[in-house]
């Protein structure tokens, strides 16, 4: 043994005690050998034993390794410390290397056969020096590579987490553990196993970048699947197992049923609504669940849970009938209605049209919403379909059974804009009492193109009751009623060849409309909407116009501004020929009563006169036919 060997102090693991040896205090007589060859041991021939020395010499050699440094070679463990692993390694001295590089491998023993780097045959204390680590790290690639290819089960050390998985140590290079590779179930704490020593299986290689990928589940996964076949095969449906829950998704819950896992669809969970898993069950519970079908190719099973109770529809009070009131939940809500929720699992449709009396098109969020409780009744029920209508709005008086009393014709109300359409407004009175304004109603005196010029929705419009549909459930409405008709009046102001004041406000192909006093409106054709100087008017213009035409029965005004000073000029141009007449009237009788004075000379030449008096005097009289 070499000097430090001797010196080591700690206990030795594996190996019996040694007892010191009693050195004797005196001599030990020697008896001399009658055979021996004192001649030839003179010369050095014979050693001793009749060996020669050189065959003593190879004997000795043959005993020992032949060593070189920088070298990877196999040694034994013959003795563990706490600190210190001895290894022989048939030199003639052995190594000791730091426990610390065995971490991966925590179950070494004495015996075991180990790889070392010889770093140094002696140091100064004459110690043979060797490295396990280094050992491994020049085997590392080709020991990795040959576990790959020959699909071959090594040990490996986790050292710390990482992101997504683990560090591994393996023949002391840094392999990645994927946390999906650990355990073929999911993994909720990595750290606890940091620290530990486990098999794995090399998956992958990336030579060029140095990574080495290794599974744990890979090892298992293949019993994992003969176990899956088994109990497969010894499954059947209707059948009940214990599992425990796996895992929790949204749309369901995966139960390990002993080496296999089934889903459990969210809507197998309860007869009731679920809005999530987790409010049925917890991770790591134990619970029965009954098998609904299986696939033998592709391992998957369904589970149900829901279906271990009574469906809660056979439970269901055998005396309710349609008419009864039940109270419920409201637990999902549609544009269409709401389904509430009476008993557990037991669901009602209120549709929308039962939510309301009212006609006009609604949503049903504008009535319910998720969470609420209600009253309803109930209007049809389907034990064997499974299906139940429910009504809110029966539970009121319907409005129209009393509509002659309490919305007689000629009253009036106020009521809310609640749609509009070319022809009209659509308002409601009260809750289940609409009625339609038509368009020809709003006013007297405006020309309304559309509803959303006069008034807007959500607004409180003053109306007046026309007439009463009850049987379509349908009312007539008006809001210029609600005054005097105007244009009783407007018939003694804007009669005919009666000249206003009027204002242009709009102007398109077939005329223009003009803003009268009173509110009045009224329309002029092109061609009377020249002005005195030959342009056309424009809009905006203040002008005067003649009442042409009035239609009271058509609320129609037609005015002229051309009339204006057209009628003007007519007038003064009758008054000019008619004053014109009465000067030649004169003139002729004048000149009959010199006729009577004058010789038979001048007749020739009076006559002539005479003739072009008459004819000036017929002149008027022609234009004016």
């Amino acid at each position: 043994m070499t000097e430090e060997k001797e010196n080591v102090q700690e206990p030795i693991e594996g190996t019996p005690e040694v007892k010191e040896t009693q050195v004797a205090a005196e001599p030990v007589a020697t008896v001399p050998s009658d055979d021996f060859d004192w001649d030839s041991y003179e010369a050095g021939d014979v050693v001793g034993g009749g060996a020669s020395k050189e065959e003593l010499a190879k004997m000795y050699d043959e005993t020992l390794s032949t060593i070189s440094e920088k070298e990877v070679i196999e040694g034994e463990v013959i003795t563990l410390t706490k600190r210190e692993v001895v290894i022989n390694i048939g030199f003639k001295s052995d190594g000791i290397v730091s426990r610390n590089e065995f971490r991966y491998n925590p179950e070494l023993k004495v015996g075991d056969k180990v790889e070392v780097y010889v770093e140094s045959q002696e140091d100064k204390k004459g110690q043979l020096v060797l490295s396990h680590k280094k050992a491994r790290a020049l085997r590392s690639w080709d020991r990795v590579n040959e576990a790959l290819d020959n699909d071959e089960v090594i040990k490996g050390y986790i050292k710390c987490r990482t992101k997504g998985g683990m560090i591994v140590d393996v023949f002391g290079i840094e392999a990645f553990l994927p946390g999906s590779q650990i355990d073929v179930k999911p993994i909720r704490d990595y750290d606890m196993y940091v620290g530990k020593t486990m098999e794995f299986k090399v998956v992958k290689i990336n030579p060029e970048f140095k990574n080495v990928v290794v599974s744990h589940k890979a090892l298992i996964e293949a019993e994992l699947e003969q176990q899956k076949k088994d109990i497969i095969s010894k499954l059947e449906k209707g059948q009940v197992l214990e599992g425990t829950v796996k895992n929790i998704t949204s749309y369901g819950v995966f139960i390990d049923l002993g080496g296999v896992d089934g889903l459990i669809h969210i809507t197998d969970l309860s007869w009731g609504r679920v809005s999530h898993p987790e409010e049925i069950v917890q991770l790591d519970q134990k619970l029965n669940v009954v098998i609904l079908d299986f696939d033998d190719e592709k391992k998957r099973i369904a589970l149900g849970l829901k279906q271990l109770t009574a469906h809660p529809w056979d439970s269901l009070n055998a005396e309710m009938k349609v008419g009864d009131i039940v109270k419920g939940k409201v637990v999902v809500m549609a544009d269409y209605g709401a389904f509430v929720e009476i008993a557990a699992g037991v669901e009602g449709l209120i549709h929308v049209s039962e939510m309301s009396w009212s006609q006009h098109l609604r949503s049903a969020q504008d009535f319910l919403k998720v969470g609420d409780e209600v009253e309803a009744m109930v209007l049809t029920l389907d034990r064997d379909e499974r299906k139940m209508s429910l009504g809110i709005k029966q539970l009121k008086a319907d409005p129209w059974e009393k509509i002659e009393e309490k919305y007689a014709v000629g009253s009036k109300h106020k009521a809310a804009v609640r749609n509009f359409t070319n022809f009209g407004v659509f308002v409601e009175i009260e809750e289940g009492i609409d009625g339609l304004i038509h368009i020809s109603d709003l006013s007297w005196t405006k020309k309304i193109k559309h509803p959303a010029e006069f008034t807007a929705i959500g607004e409180d419009i003053e109306v007046v009751v026309l007439e009463i549909d009850k049987e379509n459930r349908r009312l007539s409405l008006g809001h210029k009623q609600l005054e005097e008709n105007p244009w009783d009046v407007f018939e003694s102001i804007f009669t005919v060849d009666s000249v206003h004041e009027g204002t242009i406000i709009d102007i398109f192909d077939k005329g223009a409309v003009i803003a009268l006093q009173y509110g009045v409106e009224g329309f002029a054709t092109p061609r009377h909407l020249v002005k005195e100087d030959g342009a056309q008017a424009k809009v905006d213009e203040k002008l005067d116009f003649k009442v042409i035409e009035f239609n009271k029965a058509a609320k129609r005004i037609i005015l002229s501004h051309s009339r204006v000073f057209e009628d003007v000029a007519k007038g003064e141009e009758v008054a000019a020929k008619k004053a014109q007449a009465k000067t030649t009237k004169k003139g002729v009788k004048k000149l009959n009563d010199n006729l009577e004075k004058t010789t038979l000379g001048d007749i020739s030449e009076l006559a002539a006169l005479k003739d072009q008096l008459e004819a000036d005097e017929k002149s008027p009289k022609e234009d004016k036919k």
